[in-house]
């Protein structure tokens, strides 16, 4: 058929939760400002969800998924946006009750775009994404609290994935001791090789714990959330800092008082997923300065179309490594 084109489409009846590759056109997509011919978009560990339906992440449907998307503006009624602009989005609950980046056009509000920003290409865009966004802003929120390398030692839980790896290159390049705790010991060349400089099996960390641990490090990120933020915050030394941006483990958070009130610990919660504008282009910019682009290459892998349901699967089986970038045109 003239005129369409391919996407990637959750439904939810009668029929049972489903993911398809269809073929659709320009009336199939959501209310927006803003159409842009997507280039590239990104599997993160909620992309997995939505497309296998393990967690209830798509909320309307149908609905196409995908999180994040890089791509040049086709149409557009808002003044900020014409026509060959190229842009960037991620969060905004893209994917999960509008429609998203794995399809060839997207229709968004022009308030959740962002320009792509001077001296970075839509690919590496997207081996950034919502995991690489999200870890700056965690690494922006230590920092807002005080935290600075010479505090000591700062751990990085789920290291080998995107928000993980992400943040022990920003960390390491940044100048702090980092310390990454990972479920794949056979991945301690690939978390050395981006700068960490101990590594610890998650296993340290994921069963129940005390209330107060031996102090271990000044300040962590850590996209697990469970019984892991709870042992890592129990482990957090007298004034230390966990910015809290996931929930790999689980949504619960079965701990204490103890390190908050015995020893001034502060839990920072981060949410990508409605920064404002503002907020939006100040953590791209410290993307741009503060992330080394040779490493993101190194810890980034491009697949096609046709990859991204078995990816989807795979990111939630703890089997990905690092970013994977989807080229969607």
């Amino acid at each position: 058929m003239a005129g369409d084109f391919r996407a990637l489409v959750v439904t939810k009846d009668e029929a049972g939760y489903r993911c398809e590759d269809k073929r659709i056109t320009d009336a199939d997509l959501m209310d927006g400002e803003v159409t842009v011919r997507v280039s590239h978009s990104t599997v993160n560990f909620k992309d997995g969800l939505a497309i296998t339906g393990k967690s209830p992440v798509v909320r309307k449907f149908p609905l196409i998924p995908g999180i994040d998307f890089a791509g040049v503006v086709e149409t557009s009624t808002d003044a900020r946006y014409k026509p060959g602009d190229a842009v960037i989005l991620t969060g905004w609950g893209v994917g999960e009750t509008h429609s998203g980046g794995y399809a060839e056009k997207a229709r968004v509000k022009a308030d959740w775009l962002v320009p792509l920003p001077k001296g970075l290409t839509a690919a590496r865009a997207m081996a950034v994404g919502t995991a690489g966004f999200t870890a700056m802003q965690s690494v922006m929120a230590l920092e807002a609290h005080g935290m600075t390398p010479a505090d000591g030692p700062v751990l990085v839980t789920g290291a080998s994935g995107g928000v993980g790896s992400v943040a022990v290159s920003i960390l390491a390049r940044l100048g702090w001791h980092v310390i990454a705790s990972t479920g794949r010991t056979s991945e301690a060349e690939y978390l050395t090789h981006l700068g960490a400089k101990e590594i610890i099996d998650r296993a340290e960390l994921s069963a129940p714990g005390r209330p107060l641990g031996k102090e271990r490090w000044a300040a962590g990120i850590d996209s697990v959330g469970s019984l892991t933020l709870a042992n890592v915050l129990s482990m957090t030394r007298e004034n230390g800092a966990i910015a809290a941006c996931g929930l790999a483990q689980g949504m619960d958070l079965p701990t204490t008082v103890a390190p908050f009130i015995l020893r001034g610990v502060a839990l920072l919660g981060v949410n990508s997923v409605t920064a404002p504008y503002a907020k939006r282009v100040a953590i791209w910019n410290r993307i741009t300065s503060d992330l080394d682009m040779t490493l993101l290459d190194g810890l980034s892998h491009t697949i096609g179309f046709d990859e991204i349901m078995p990816t989807a699967r795979a990111i939630l089986e703890g089997k990905v490594r690092g970013r994977t970038i989807v080229a969607i045109g």
